[in-house]
């Protein structure tokens, strides 16, 4: 009886909430959510001595103009989390990443921050310039705590300049999203740390006028709380955004089922709504099942970007098994950047990549761990459309074959579901093939068929469509 009150509670709130975007009040009913999972991962870490050669973490997602920036917090290069980030033309990416060193990094020997410095939440304000606020530890805090940070930049990749009165906001946890209301900064962040599993916790709420403090911590801290025992996120949260629409705020979250081993901790993406910022009620069932993705053991420190009629989940990825040959050796402790697609209604059509390169070798086979797996459980219609760019002197154009799979750990290849492309040397070459009848689950693998030419990008995606009504 209470699950079904709890239910009704959310969709009525839900379908009286909106987000406010090009000037539309949009409702969100969580009833309605169709999760489509994106390409993930959509980055990995970086090379053998790169900055971020260690693991990487979800950050922040911001669109500003007609950028998408993915920040991220990495170990590598013999230190802890430093702050990076990653740009695409397109919610789903490819992203590629900015610069070789981090954008935000620790602070000196001795600094508040000297330990690590992750859980970026980038705001921009009405006068243009970007204000990020960050989660700190420093080696002298011997309690494991975590403090806020503020820095500044006049653009989202900095340069950033860290405030001088750092921390603004001491012991409180991991920041997950920043709200301005009416003039006043609500920030929400995982805390207390820990206190419902082994890194896990609830979702608190401070307040300040300035961004520089003074933070008052909400009275009623949690504003969101772990599931009961045996419910699905009964082991509490990692960080999550909380973002303002017409009517309400919106939160989507990592809920985490615990395992002993941390690292094993199993997360599915859920969802919660307050009308105020204060109390939020969440809906009893996840927006987006991690057993919807081939392989995936997590979906954790959630952030959204809400551009009707889709809702784009930027997380980190947890694996089941090693997803590569190199990460035997290291697995469960593999951790990727990936996002989900939660559609709003239908119809709708969403652009999907599914395989990028820059250079495609001659008689080249791209290896199928390349491409991350299509899931089409959700979409009605799905096509795939090939791009390549041929160099002058291509006389043989690229085979496509498409691998099928019916769980996403077993696949076969069917040519009867492949295509060619004929070279048009020095021009861009397009092609499309409908996939008849729709797999549940797809791969591409991509052949250049010229013996001597390598082919200078390759560019495929797909078009999906989900064409009936609730």
């Amino acid at each position: 009886m209470k699950r079904t009150f709890l239910l009704n509670v959310v969709t009525v709130a839900c379908c009286l909430a909106g987000t406010v975007f090009a000037g539309e009040l949009l409702p969100l009913n969580p009833d309605r959510f169709i999760h489509i999972p994106g390409p993930n991962p959509v980055l990995v870490e970086g090379k053998p001595g790169a900055w971020d050669d260690g693991v990487i973490e979800a950050a922040d997602a911001l669109r500003d103009g007609d950028t998408y920036y993915f920040f991220y917090h990495a170990t590598g290069g013999g230190k802890s989390y430093r702050l990076g980030v990653a740009t695409a033309r397109h919610p789903l990416g490819p992203f590629r990443k900015h610069g070789t060193a981090p954008v935000l990094d620790l602070g000196e020997s001795g600094a508040w921050d000297d330990r690590m410095v992750a859980c970026a939440m980038v705001l921009k304000e009405g006068d243009g310039n970007y204000r990020m606020f960050y989660s700190g530890a420093g080696s002298r805090d011997k309690g494991g705590r975590w403090h806020v940070g503020l820095a500044t930049a006049a653009h989202p990749s900095g340069p950033w300049k860290k405030c001088p009165t750092n921390p603004v906001l001491e012991d409180f946890g991991y920041v997950g999203g920043v709200v301005k209301v009416n003039g006043k900064y609500h920030l929400y962040a995982e805390h207390p740390i820990g206190s419902t599993g082994p890194d896990y916790g609830p979702m608190s709420l401070a307040i300040a006028d300035r961004p520089t403090g003074p933070w008052q911590r909400w009275k009623e801290n949690p504003v969101v709380h772990a599931g009961k025992k045996g419910e699905w996120d009964d082991g509490g949260f990692s960080e999550a955004e909380v973002f303002r629409g017409g009517g309400g705020f919106h939160l989507f979250f990592g809920g985490a089922k615990l395992d002993p081993e941390r690292m094993r901790t199993q997360e599915s993406i859920g969802y919660a709504f307050s009308p105020d910022g204060f109390r939020f009620s969440k809906h009893p069932q996840p927006a987006a099942r991690r057993e919807s993705v081939p392989n995936l053991a997590a979906m954790s420190e959630v952030h959204a970007i809400h551009e009707p009629p889709f809702i784009y989940l930027y997380h980190t990825v947890r694996y089941k098994e090693p997803p590569r040959p190199q990460d035997r050796a290291k697995h469960p402790r593999v951790e990727h950047l990936g996002i989900e697609v939660i559609a709003t209604e239908r119809p709708f059509h969403l652009t999907m990549p599914v395989l990028h390169r820059e250079n495609l070798g001659p008689r080249e086979l791209t290896n199928p761990f390349d491409c991350p797996p299509l899931c089409l459980a959700n979409v009605t219609r799905a096509e795939l459309c090939v791009e390549c760019r041929f160099s002058d002197r291509a006389t043989k154009g690229v085979r496509i074959r498409v691998c099928t799979s019916d769980d996403g750990a077993q696949w076969s290849s069917a040519d009867a579901l492949g295509l060619e492309l004929d070279a048009k040397a020095g021009r861009l070459a397009r092609g499309g093939r409908v996939l008849e009848p729709k797999p549940r689950f797809a791969k591409v693998v991509v052949e250049n068929l010229d013996d001597k030419e390598p082919v200078p990008r390759v560019n495929i995606t797909a078009d999906l469509r989900g064409e009936h009504g609730f």
